[in-house]
Formats: structure tokens, C-alpha cells, sequence
């Protein structure tokens, strides 16, 4: 009988990325596995016929064999070897598989037996600069997979357990003869675990997860920044059969401030200050981040964008004592909507300053200056 296109086994197309054929792979060996459909002949032929093509199709160098050669690159690959269960390599992955377990040790890329880590997870949560600057408890729900109430994540139903597996006796790898070499593999019936359900879960399907709102308790310290990155050990999703599970990482984003605005530990205030503070001098009330009122003052003939620095009124460095400043910048705000009365007394400040301009204004003064000089320059 031919052999079905690899393919057309996945139900993909032959341009297919190599992520696509990864997705459709999974979709269908989960949908075929033996511990989903017990005493199903037909599913355990299409469990077989998924991972062999599976096997072929995820490697480029034997995938690119297939495309020019097809089923006959592979031809006398299939040999059952000691300890392989009648397996061989033909069912199971073929040539990609064999140099694989050949030079993976080699190449740091050799697969490992047993069960595999359950899945991280990522969790983005917002804070307030006030929350960043005290740190705070927060309560948070995740939705995650978790070990089966029924089955205490085994996936076997309760009151049985899982069995040794039948094709590696219960070391999660057998071995096959091809030409001078023995290869040692991941095992095809028990993926490595060493153990296969004969009487699944009916809970979780023999999973041994199940979904669920999951609601932790999460220590925010003082001082994260944007992209701070926590990270709660083994609260990500459930192992499968027992396998231990993954990690949550919660990626912290500062909201944005009404007053100030951060850089590092430091913080800045832009704050509005009358003409007349500014010329006369005095002293404004600023707040800071941790609730209290800092007094400024201002001095005789401050200039828009002048700083003040108040020591310590920043933010705390992330596990540190330190702690930054905050710098007050002073814009000097023009009147508007005068009154009569207010125009006449600048009008009477206008005409005597025009005697002293130059000690009253000395930045305008020297940029006039210098705008005459450009001109008078051009006329030469």
C-alpha cells in the first residue's frame, strides 16, 4: 500500500512554515494519542502516522530531502532494533531523529527523557508612581491549568495508577540497530516518561490539568520601574502527569503622574509662578511624591526654567537605601485679562526701566545688542 504525503498526514500545505506544521503536529497527536483513545486501533495508526511525518517534516535537511525525493530518501530506515518494540525509526521521526540522538549530546542539543516542565506565563500589571514609590500588595487572578482535583494530576482515574510502558519498559528511551550504529531515542509510546495510562482520568482526559482562576498574592517593592520583571516560582501552568510546573513572571508598567515626571530615581515638578514672584522674590509650596508639602523659595529675579533641588524627595533605588532628588523647574507666568488699573502700573514700570534697561534686563539687553550689531554687519 503508498504511503500518505506527509503533508497531507498534518494537513498542511508544502510551503508551510515551520511553526504551522509544529501547531498542526501537536493538534493531532494530541487528538491520536493512545492514553486519549484506549483500545482504538484506528487512532493508534494515526498517532504513528502523525509522528512519522512529524519526525520527517520538522528537520530542514530531511525535510528538503523528502520535497526532491519523497517517501524513497528514507527507504530502509525502518529497522526494529533491541528494545525498540518493533518501532524502529521509520514510524518515529526517521533521519532527522537518528542525528539527533547521534551528535545532540555533541551539539548541546540532545532531547531529555522524562516529563517536561509545564508552560511560563506572563502576567502585565499597572501601578500607580505613588504605588511604585511605596511598593504595595497586590491581589491578582490568573487564569492557568492546574493539577486535577480527581486524579492529583497523574491522569489516571482514581483508584488506578499509571503502568510501566510496554515499549522501553519503563526507561523512557529505546534503542534501535541502523547499519553499525545503535541509536538510542526518546521513546514514541510514553514520550519519555516511562509510564503510559491505560484507564485515563475521565476528569481531565488523562491530562492530569485542568483549567482554572487561579488568585495570588504578589509583593510589589519600592522603587520598580517600567519593565520591572517578577518572577513567582512555580505558580505558571501545571506539568502534565505530575511534571513540575512552569513559572509566572508579572511585567510591572508605571502609569503616568499628574505632577511629576521620573527619570531613574529622580523626579520633576514644572511649576507656574507669578511675574511678581519671580522679580520680587518669595516662597511657593510644592508637593512630593510621598504626600507631604516641600516650601521653596524663590529668589529676587528668578528666570522661567530655573531648578531647585530638594535632596531625597525622589523615588527609592529598587533594593537600595538610596533614594533620588526632586527638581522643582519655576515657569514665570505673564499676566493676562488685566485690569485697568494693573496697566497703568506696568505702564509707569515700563517708562522707568527704560532708563536702566540694561541692569533690569541684561539677557534681552545683550541679544538686542547683538541683533544690531548682526545688521549693521550686513550693511558694511
Amino acid at each position: 500500500m503508498a504511503k500518505r504525503d506527509y503533508y497531507e498526514i498534518l494537513g498542511v500545505e508544502r510551503r508551510a512554515s515551520a511553526e504551522e506544521i509544529k501547531k498542526a503536529y501537536r493538534k493531532l497527536a494530541m487528538q491520536y494519542h493512545p492514553d486519549r483513545n484506549p483500545d482504538d486501533a484506528e487512532a493508534e495508526r494515526r498517532f504513528k502516522e502523525v509522528n512519522e511525518a512529524y519526525g520527517i517534516l520538522k528537520d530542514q535537511q530531511s525535510r528538503a530531502a523528502y520535497d526532491r525525493f519523497g517517501h524513497g530518501a528514507f527507504e530502509g530506515a525502518a529497522g526494529g532494533g533491541p528494545g525498540g518494540g518493533g518501532a524502529g525509526f521509520g514510524g518515529f521521526g526517521g533521519f532527522a531523529d537518528i542525528f539527533d540522538e547521534m551528535f545532540g549530546e555533541f551539539a548541546g542539543a540532545a532531547r531529555r527523557s522524562g516529563p517536561a516542565h509545564g508552560a511560563d506565563l506572563r502576567y502585565n500589571m499597572e501601578v500607580s508612581l505613588e504605588e511604585a514609590f511605596a511598593g504595595k500588595q497586590a491581589t491578582i487572578r490568573v487564569p492557568t491549568s492546574v493539577a486535577c482535583d480527581a486524579c492529583g494530576g497523574s491522569g489516571a482515574e482514581p483508584g488506578t495508577s499509571p503502568t510501566g510502558c510496554p515499549s522501553c519498559h519503563g526507561r523512557g528511551r529505546i534503542r534501535a540497530q541502523q547499519g553499525f550504529f545503535t541509536i538510542e531515542r526518546t521513546c514514541p509510546t510514553c514520550h519519555g516518561r516511562g509510564q503510559v495510562i491505560e484507564d485515563p482520568c475521565k476528569a481531565c482526559g488523562g491530562l492530569g490539568t485542568m483549567q482554572r482562576e487561579k488568585t495570588l498574592q504578589v509583593n510589589i517593592p519600592a522603587g520598580v520601574e517600567d519593565g520591572t520583571r517578577i518572577r513567582l516560582a512555580g505558580e505558571g501552568e501545571a506539568g502534565l502527569r505530575g511534571a513540575p510546573p512552569g513559572d509566572l513572571y508579572i511585567f510591572l508598567s508605571v502609569a503616568p503622574h499628574r505632577f511629576f515626571q521620573r527619570d531613574g530615581a529622580n523626579l520633576y515638578c514644572r511649576v507656574p509662578i507669578p511675574m511678581t514672584t519671580a522679580a520680587l522674590g518669595g516662597a511657593i509650596e510644592v508637593p512630593a511624591i510621598d504626600g507631604s508639602r516641600a516650601k521653596v523659595t524663590v529668589p529676587e529675579g528668578t528666570q522661567s526654567g530655573a531648578q531647585f533641588r530638594l535632596r531625597a524627595k525622589g523615588m527609592p533605588v529598587l533594593r537600595s537605601r538610596s533614594t533620588g532628588d526632586l527638581y522643582i523647574q519655576v515657569s514665570v507666568e505673564v499676566p493676562r485679562e488685566l485690569t485697568k488699573r494693573q496697566k497703568e502700573l506696568l505702564e509707569e514700570f515700563r517708562s522707568e526701566s527704560e532708563e536702566g534697561h540694561e541692569k533690569h534686563h541684561p539677557e534681552s539687553h545683550g541679544f538686542f545688542a547683538r541683533v544690531k550689531e548682526f545688521f549693521e554687519d550686513l550693511t558694511d
